[in-house]
């Protein structure tokens, strides 16, 4: 009966301590930074780990085993290590990702490994255990901190603007100064445009035509999309107005009628 009562208060103890946890973390975490997110499972963690080794110290069938364990650190280390090699490499990179600050709560990334790439969208969570990221496409990734700290992070929230290349082919005989006065009328129509002086330039020589070529600086790259995409549509629909034409290879297929005799 005594027993029961302790591992009932002990039970009780860490529930309040995860309490206590959660609310204490849950005032400093406005700012939802990296580092506190992780701090907050490490010490959920420890307080779980410290309330089971109470609980079972308590019971007759494990506490002298639990004793024994605890007293023999060497046994311990060797079969944690054996045990949860990959579990304690992410706890390890969680500390690095967390406190080196790569990436931060709400950056924009994409995870790059052997250059493929592993998951690209908007970071969630951070845990002992993995990161948490959710992608353009609504599906949310969850990723092994090991994995993260050992490939390579794209992260444009450490730009203080986005840029991106825009190309339009024009035919040889194209009019260019007015070609060029059509993407700068549509550049100052554009908000999020930056650069609203742009400079439009012929990047290469092709078998069809000339490339006009200018770069686009937005913001965000949430902007950079949406800008992007406004630009090719409208650079394309008053060039075709303004008689400038875009060239593209065609195929003619001739029907040939077989006139050999009977």
């Amino acid at each position: 009966m005594e027993n029961l009562i302790g591992i009932v208060i002990t039970i009780v103890i860490t529930a309040v301590l995860l309490a206590m946890s959660k609310s204490f973390f849950t005032r400093i975490l406005g700012d939802s930074k990296l580092p506190l997110k992780f701090l907050h499972s490490t010490v959920n963690f420890i307080i779980i780990v410290i309330g089971v080794y109470a609980v079972l110290n308590q019971i007759t069938l494990t506490k002298e085993l639990s004793t024994t364990l605890l007293q023999s650190s060497t046994l311990i280390i060797a079969i944690l290590t054996f045990a949860a090699q990959q579990t304690l490499g992410n706890i390890i990179a969680g500390f690095s990702l967390s406190f080196t600050h790569p990436v931060e709560i709400g950056h924009k990334v994409r995870i790059v490994s052997g250059g493929s790439v592993i998951a690209e969208g908007v970071i969630k969570d951070i845990t002992i255990r993995h990161v948490v990221i959710q992608q353009y496409d609504g599906q949310t990734c969850i990723v092994p901190n090991s994995l993260v700290d050992s490939s390579v992070i794209v992260n444009t929230n450490y730009l203080d603007r986005v840029g991106n290349f825009l190309e339009f082919q024009v035919a040889y005989d194209t009019d260019l100064e007015k070609a060029k006065e059509i993407i700068h009328e549509l550049l100052a129509k554009e908000k999020a445009v930056l650069n609203k002086d742009v400079k439009v330039y012929t990047s290469k020589v092709t078998d069809n035509g000339l490339m006009l070529k200018f770069t686009v600086w937005t913001s965000t790259i949430d902007e950079s999309y949406i800008t992007c995409s406004n630009l090719r549509e409208g650079i394309v629909q008053e060039f075709l107005k303004q008689g400038i034409v875009i060239p593209y290879q065609t195929i003619t297929v001739t029907e040939v009628k077989d006139t050999a005799p009977e």
